[in-house]
């Protein structure tokens, strides 16, 4: 990360000098977004002189507003004597007053004018005091369309009796629910008292430390002892039930899905012990598991001590619950290990696929490891693809001045980063010489954010005795967009039965006599491969993809990655018979894996444009806000 120079910082502060305008002129004529601070080009903070320390949340929630209301007491630490202000991130929060806490002074503040999706400045004037700590109270209230908060009416929960909220604040959209220092360079620790109605449940990324019943309303208090970035807080309330499925483990959903989520989830302590083996102690004590409604937007959600969880994982056969290898992977890479901003996501998320992808090995084999790499680099392909092979979003480390963290995200930073952590492991001698050095880099960062330039520093004199690591050509790899500059050579033992399967598909056609295969040959895994194999050939004949859905029944199969890539299958073919199908199953999940590409599918499809994007707009108030937000960019539509 770039550290302020001493004379820097006195030239910023000495009389207060606080950006407030974030447009720049340039000489080519041109108007341009400027970094909103030096260390995160996300974020308006500037922990660099005045940092959050701590949080404590004091919220009711107000189901018939769609509103939080109560305050925050946020704990503020000056790191240079000449500061006067802290900075904050807000976004559509309706600020009422403002209290040093300790003194009770009624505090000046300065609101600056919303910058698109970033939100807003919150700078609070410091009043003058002999010692550097301050405790901040403020007063204020969330807005119905807070971008990091879902409401659900009860009719589109599956109880249809009681209404639902969950947040998601990964990216930058826990400055729609508290004013914080939106940045992932600063990690706090946090408590919550949740005033909410006696029939539903609170929930947190924190441990449970009490529930108070009073007259009408239950109050839920929740510490989070490990310091940790804004994006981490999580909150849901809802009408809900819980099962133990481990010793450190209780999975949360509604009572519709709750024995289904028991069972899908049971391996969760064998994943965990699994991932304590190649990481390190786990240190949160608890890892708690939430099924969300469908409109979540994404697969998991690693908050600390409870994940989120879509209800698209519940395929029946515990299939898809590698997701929660990944989620309990970021225990370590992303929660106890942070990119300092989302140019080095992939150092979150990078990290995080590969130690799933070694949890995955040891819990079922190398092959099946490899054979889950393999199918990633597939996806990343189609991710360049799309996104365009000379993008400067499919490089590693991005630059987002002026670039929304949700306009670049993709399976790149995924994707690319395991494929560059496999090669450095292989580099270096394998398994057995990397994995000691992975622990120590846990250790050494823990409650720590860092860029890519620090885990460089790092790798390099960890490895420094080990000669093959100067032929590691560092800028190709994380500042050359496209495909990696080595695929590493997996072990494709899996992939045969699949290359057979696929050929038979292919060479078959409804006239040739019954379908020449059951699906009963291969595991869900490669059926899903298979299919994908199938979507990447040359479109398929429609009467050939009726024989089959006949058979399969592909459209109705509980397993979601498998209903996605049929679907996917029948758009490129233009299969109007899919149509329908394929828009009713958007409707219903929320997840972005499958809807970004399918309603991409339908932009591509001329003759169902329209009807897509009509669909879009008549079901965008059932989406979270970035799955609306980033579908509206796909469709090419003005926000």
């Amino acid at each position: 990360m770039r550290i302020l120079k001493l004379f820097d910082v006195a030239r910023n502060v000495s009389n207060c000098v606080i950006r407030r305008n974030f447009v720049r002129n340039f000489g080519d004529g041109g108007t341009r977004m400027a970094r909103f601070s030096p260390i995160d080009p996300s974020s308006f903070s500037r922990p660099d002189l005045a940092v959050v320390t701590n949080i404590k949340l004091s919220l009711k929630v107000h189901f018939d507003q769609k509103i939080f209301s109560g305050n925050c007491d946020l704990t503020v630490k000056k790191l240079h004597e000449n500061v006067n202000e802290v900075v904050l991130d807000v976004k559509d929060l309706d600020i009422e007053s403002i209290y040093e806490t300790e003194t009770n002074t009624k505090c000046k503040y300065t609101l600056s004018q919303p910058v698109g999706e970033f939100g807003s400045e919150l700078a609070i004037e410091i009043p003058p005091k002999e010692v550097n700590n301050y405790i901040f109270t403020i007063n204020y209230k969330t807005r119905p369309h807070a971008s990091g908060l879902q409401w659900l009416e009860p009719e589109q929960t599956a109880g249809k009796k009681h209404p639902y909220v969950f947040s998601q604040f990964q990216a930058i959209h826990a400055r729609s629910f508290l004013p914080c220092q939106d940045t992932p360079y600063v990690k706090t620790k946090y408590e919550a008292l949740i005033n909410a109605p006696t029939d539903l449940s609170v929930v947190m990324s924190a441990i449970r430390d009490a529930t108070k019943p009073m007259i009408g309303y239950n109050l839920h208090h929740f510490k989070q002892d490990v310091p940790i970035q804004s994006y981490l807080i999580a909150i849901a309330i809802g009408a809900l039930e819980s099962r133990k499925i481990g010793p450190r483990s209780t999975v949360w959903a509604e009572k519709e899905f709750i024995e289904m989520a028991a069972n899908e989830f049971a391996n969760t302590e064998k994943q965990l012990k699994t991932a304590e083996d190649i990481c390190g102690p786990y240190v949160w004590g608890i890892y708690d598991l939430l099924v969300l409604p469908p409109s979540f937007p994404f697969g998991g959600m690693e908050n600390p001590c409870l994940t989120f969880v879509t209800p698209t994982l519940l395929a029946g056969d515990r299939s898809l619950a590698n997701v929660v290898a990944h989620e309990i992977a970021h225990s370590w890479t992303g929660n106890l290990v942070t990119n300092a901003n989302f140019e080095h996501f992939w150092l979150n998320e990078g990290f995080t696929v590969f130690i799933e992808r070694k949890i995955l090995g040891r819990l079922e084999s190398p092959q099946v490891q490899d054979f889950d790499a393999y199918g990633g680099t597939v996806e990343l392909k189609e991710a360049i693809k799309v996104m365009g092979s000379n993008n400067p979003l499919t490089n590693l480390v991005v630059n987002l001045t002026g670039v929304h963290p949700d306009d670049a995200f993709s399976r790149v930073p995924y994707e690319k980063g395991q494929t560059f952590l496999r090669y450095l492991e292989n580099t270096v001698g394998g398994p057995a010489v990397f994995e000691p050095f992975l622990r120590k880099y846990f250790d050494t960062y823990k409650y720590r954010s860092l860029t890519t330039d620090e885990f460089k520093a790092f790798f390099i004199e960890y490895f420094s005795s080990t000669p093959e690591i100067k032929n590691i050509e560092w800028n190709k790899w994380l500042h050359t967009p496209g495909m990696p500059p080595v695929i590493p050579d997996y072990d494709k033992t899996l992939l045969k039965t699949i290359d057979e399967m696929k050929q038979r598909w292919l060479n078959w056609d409804e006239k040739s006599g019954p379908v020449p295969f059951s699906g009963d040959e291969i595991t869900s895994i490669q059926k899903i491969q298979l299919l994908q194999d199938i979507f990447e050939s040359e479109p398929q004949p429609i009467k050939k993809l009726e024989v089959l859905e006949e058979k399969f029944k592909f459209t109705e199969v509980q397993n979601a990655e498998i209903k996605f890539r049929w679907l996917r299958i029948g758009i490129k073919a233009k299969w109007e018979k899919i149509v329908d199908p394929a828009l009713n199953w958007v409707n219903e999940v929320g997840r972005m894996k499958y809807c970004r590409p399918l309603y991409r599918d339908f932009y591509n499809w001329e003759e169902m444009r329209a009807k897509a994007i009509q669909n879009f707009q008549d079901n965008r108030k059932n989406m979270m806000h970035v799955s609306a937000y980033t579908i509206a960019h796909d469709l090419r539509l003005k926000e």
